[in-house]
């Protein structure tokens, strides 16, 4: 190990310090010890691995569903200088072989894939060459039957682990109830895993929940009374335009942001927005997830959110610069039974998956035990219509299959177009001189992406090239379909379509390896999460930052200050519950349950405890459970 993690830390990322349990993190993996690392969002999951992965000798393979999140933090390393690579669906067969290549022989540290891909030969095979450092685990509450996001090919990260006899391993989530924790651990094989576990509050920022008749009023008034960037979540992508155009209209400079835009414009408005010249970003839960930008003032939620989890999770991209900050869930009631609608609908039937995994079959002709070697362009909309499918089945369908590790859905605005340049430099520089009409372009190239295109594929923007050449990203992708056809060039075009793999041979639909009473208990956990949001929403006589601790298993009689509830409390400044008053009813039967006391009191649970805190402070009665018992004089 040449350099300390501190050390570390400085040289790369420029920090003068770790924040609160990343060091103790860092140390159990270095220290061989399985770890389990729980850090809210923001928390600084990422470095928690980063950091001993360059301490150690080889290679970090990083297990992570979100292709998105994967780019994000590849793009990170390498603009740090660090050299990452990741795997996802869409790249072709060379890409791909050429990626492994660098990590068999190559200087990599970091290998991003997601849990699908350890099923395919060709991965393990070429992994077999390669020298593991460690494994580190993201989004490990997917490996868990019991939380929101359960992915059943989590399942094959133990028996990967087994095999290649990694002794370092590292799981970390940003969210996780007790079953989860427990699931994680067993399910890995941690045995005696050290568990971290950052506390849920965020004294910082005040949740709040308004029942409303006018969303859009609420949110403006909002707005205009916090100042600073924002983020507005709703659900569907059509809204995310509207509500755009509705904070424009009132002078607030805002623009939109959902899963069907082009890579361009994707990157674009996501700088505008980091950059501050564009205030409020109004998006679906497609955004924020990788996006550094610590001084988000207020989130605002205009749609309910279908797990605690989530909205912890998209809430906690407010005040990540530990300022004080707003999370606001906006609710009218009819918000309620399109919930549990939602919930209701998306959760598909055995015989729907088994329908729409057969259309898939049909839609590219595949026999059974056949496998396409590259990634399929998909019309989502054509093939709901050629087998009579609805929009919405089709789409909860194809994210079940995909969960189930057996398709992988890969949309356009989730990366950049890539090049590789095929010839030698000196064959280049001869097509360059027989070839004048695209030396130009192919000196930008060089220019502006460098001589690792010789090696390796690089991201490259048809618009920058445009830029550069005093021409249109229509005539540049153009002339780099030229160069790709001149076997100049290996050119591969930002998908305009989604794209479909398929991740295992084509099965008979009678062998899909689906459980349906899985799929039935499954959809019993996921409305029960839906109630735990509607309680979370309904009850007003409970700090907010309290429910959240409590529903992921943090107990405490602390109150956060600062969220709806404790700021109407401060608002009317009222004891609702004397001390000697409680004192009195503790005496006369010598102890009583808090539940109890606010049967008879008529109060909520935060005032029973405010009350009995100066009671326990003087010594007069003590706390056992939920008892308050007399203390003998």
């Amino acid at each position: 190990m040449s350099l300390v993690p501190l050390d570390i830390l400085k040289k790369y990322w420029g920090y003068e310090a770790f924040r609160p349990l990343q060091e103790d993190i860092i140390q159990s993996v270095l220290d061989d010890q399985p770890t389990l690392a729980l850090l809210p969002t923001g928390g600084g999951k990422s470095i928690c691995f980063q950091v001993p992965a360059i301490a150690l000798e080889g290679l970090c393979l990083v297990i992570s569903p979100l292709i998105a999140l994967m780019r994000d933090q590849v793009d990170q390393l390498e603009d740090r200088g660090i050299k990452a690579k990741a795997l996802y669906s869409g790249m072709s067969k060379k890409e791909l072989d050429i990626t492994l290549d660098n990590c068999i022989y190559g200087e990599v540290k970091f290998l991003y894939v997601s849990p699908e891909r350890l099923q395919s030969d060709l991965f393990l095979t070429r992994a077999r060459q390669m020298n593991f450092s460690m494994i580190a685990i993201d989004e490990a509450h997917c490996i868990s039957q019991w939380g929101y996001d359960f992915r059943p090919p989590y399942l094959l990260i133990k028996d990967f682990i087994d095999e290649f006899s990694i002794g370092k391993v590292l799981a970390l989530t940003a969210t996780a109830t007790k079953e989860v924790k427990l699931d994680i651990t067993e399910r890995l094989g941690m045995k005696e895993a050290q568990v971290f576990k950052k506390s849920f509050a965020r004294k910082n920022l005040s949740y709040s929940v308004f029942h409303v008749e006018s969303k859009l009023r609420k949110m403006l008034e909002i707005l205009h009374n916090v100042p600073g960037s924002s983020v507005v979540y709703v659900r569907s992508r059509k809204r995310t335009g509207e509500i755009a155009r509705i904070l424009s209209d009132n002078r607030i400079a805002a623009d939109h942001y959902h899963a069907g835009l082009s890579p361009d414009d994707r990157a674009d408005k996501q700088e505008k927005w980091i950059k501050g010249s564009v205030r409020v970003m109004v998006a679906t839960n497609a955004f924020g997830m990788g996006i550094d930008k610590p001084d988000v003032r207020s989130v605002i939620h205009l749609d309910i959110p279908d797990t605690l989890e989530a909205y912890y999770q998209e809430a906690g991209r407010a005040g990540r610069d530990e300022k004080k900050a707003y999370a606001v869930m906006l609710i009218h009631e009819s918000d309620k039974e399109v919930l549990l609608e939602r919930i209701e609908k998306s959760q598909v039937s055995l015989e729907l998956l088994k329908r729409t995994y057969q259309a898939l079959s049909n839609f590219y002709k595949l026999a059974i035990g056949s496998l396409p070697e590259s990634s399929l362009d998909f019309d989502m909309e054509e093939f709901a219509n050629t087998y009579n499918l609805t929009p919405l089945d089709t789409y909860n369908a194809l994210s079940r299959l995909e969960k189930e590790g057996l398709i992988q859905m890969n949309e356009g605005f989730n990366h950049a177009s890539r090049i590789m340049i095929r010839l030698q430099k000196e064959d280049l520089y001869r097509f360059q001189v027989s070839h004048p009409q695209l030396d130009l372009l192919i000196k930008g190239i060089l220019r502006l992406y460098g001589g690792e295109l010789f090696s390796q594929y690089g991201k490259v923007s048809e618009k920058e090239l445009a830029k550069m050449l005093n021409s249109n990203p229509r005539e540049i992708k153009g002339r780099l379909k030229m160069l790709h056809q001149y076997e100049v060039i290996d050119y591969q075009s930002a998908a305009s379509r989604s794209q479909l793999t398929f991740l295992v041979p084509r099965l008979d639909v009678n062998a899909l390896p689906i459980d349906g009473k899985a799929l039935e208990d499954r959809k019993k956990l996921i409305l029960g999460k839906a109630h735990k949001v509607l309680d979370f929403i309904n009850d007003q006589k409970t700090c907010r930052t309290r429910m959240l601790q409590a529903y992921f298993d943090e107990i405490t009689d602390e109150h956060c200050g600062v969220c709806d509830y404790c700021v109407n409390r401060k608002k009317r400044n009222q004891i609702l519950l004397d001390p000697n008053e409680l004192y009195q009813l503790v005496k006369t039967g010598g102890s009583i349950k808090l539940q109890e006391v606010m049967t008879q009191k008529k109060v909520a649970m935060e005032d029973v405890l405010d009350a009995v805190r100066p009671l326990i402070e003087e010594d007069r009665v003590k706390l056992d459970g939920d008892v308050i018992n007399i203390k003998p004089t």
